[in-house]
């Protein structure tokens, strides 16, 4: 089969590799689509810790049942079928304190990272994630849809640990695939959503979706803009989906007092941020870290774009084949693209 291999950061090449063999547990999927990521962008530019290269990378994908394990029940050949990119064990210290997103063996077999990806034609799906994180797709979602599945799946994991509630003033900073994902969802229960980004292009894709106020933060004081919307209180819920240190300390810069500034976007490791110490104490700040997603979440977010309140037209911005992977990645670090769907039959 054809795949794209990662090497070393800025160096992906499409080769011919042998067709996964299954084990009993496990199922192989015929991809249909494959959704480019923020994570892959990182990973291609400058790798990551669990991946060893060479590595098939991708992990955001939809596709169609090829084969079944002898002990798998759930699925059949044929069967459209989504699968997020890892699953926890249930029996480790956090699993069994209902924090699956913080598994201890999390990193294990992990769809693109650990475990062949998905930027190929057929991708092999571990018995963990066959198990608990793999869901058949319903008939009148595309393909294209359902490959959204795990990225909304964090966001869901998100937006239930900032306890948003309906009225709320909610910011979103970054209005990347994350950034516009939690713009629909704060969209069914907030009262006023802000979002804020440098590029004028992903601004007016949040304008499409529904943003009450877009602040260009190269142009203008996000911190300033927010206050001002806000009668100088700042935002109930400021969620930063951008991943850098800068706009880590703005977020908790533009939260109210008693208000929750949720930081999902990950940052390089290592990484340190400053915080006014005053604003948390005395204003009783609530600083949320938000990391992966659980199976209930993976659910969730089916049933959001199963339902329609969750739509992809505003995410994936075109198809390329399995050859531009790299092409597609450039242009979504350029800006140029949200999403690109990378299609083997193209």
């Amino acid at each position: 089969m054809r795949a794209v291999q990662f090497y070393e950061p800025g160096v992906l090449k499409l080769e011919q590799v042998e067709l996964p063999m299954i084990g009993p547990d496990e199922i192989l999927v015929k991809t249909a689509v494959t959704l480019t990521c923020g994570t892959d962008l990182k990973m291609y530019k400058r790798g990551h810790p669990l991946a060893k290269p060479p590595l098939i990378i991708g992990h955001e994908f939809a596709g169609v049942v090829a084969q079944v394990g002898d002990n798998v029940q759930k699925f059949r050949e044929g069967m459209r079928v989504v699968a997020a990119n890892s699953a926890p064990c249930n029996t480790c210290f956090f699993c069994k304190r209902g924090r699956q997103n913080l598994c201890e063996h999390l990193d294990e077999n992990v769809i693109g990272f650990s475990w062949p990806g998905a930027y190929a034609e057929y991708v092999r799906v571990p018995p963990h994630i066959v198990k608990q994180n793999t869901l058949e797709i319903p008939s009148h979602i595309s393909f294209k849809e359902a490959a959204l599945v795990e990225p909304l799946a964090c966001v869901v994991h998100g937006k239930e640990a900032a306890e948003m509630g309906i009225g709320d003033t909610v910011v979103v900073i970054g209005a990347g695939p994350i950034g516009l994902l939690h713009l629909q969802l704060a969209k069914k229960s907030a009262g006023t959503v802000i979002v804020s980004d440098l590029s004028k292009r992903r601004l007016e894709a949040a304008q499409d979706i529904g943003a009450d106020h877009v602040i260009e933060a190269g142009q203008e004081d996000q911190v300033k803009r927010v206050k001002e919307l806000t009668g100088r209180r700042g935002a109930d819920i400021v969620i930063e989906a951008a991943g850098t240190p800068e706009t880590w300390e703005k977020a908790v810069a533009m939260t109210r007092r008693g208000g929750v500034a949720l930081l999902f976007g990950g940052c390089r490791s290592g990484t340190s941020i400053s915080i006014d110490t005053d604003v948390v104490h005395y204003g009783e700040l609530t600083i949320r870290g938000a990391f992966h997603h659980t199976p209930s979440c993976v659910e969730k977010a089916l049933n959001l774009i199963s339902s329609g309140i969750v739509k992809a037209e505003h995410l994936v911005s075109r198809e390329m084949p399995l050859a531009e992977v790299s092409a597609a990645l450039e242009l979504m670090a350029q800006g140029q693209a949200v999403k690109v769907a990378i299609r083997p039959d193209l």
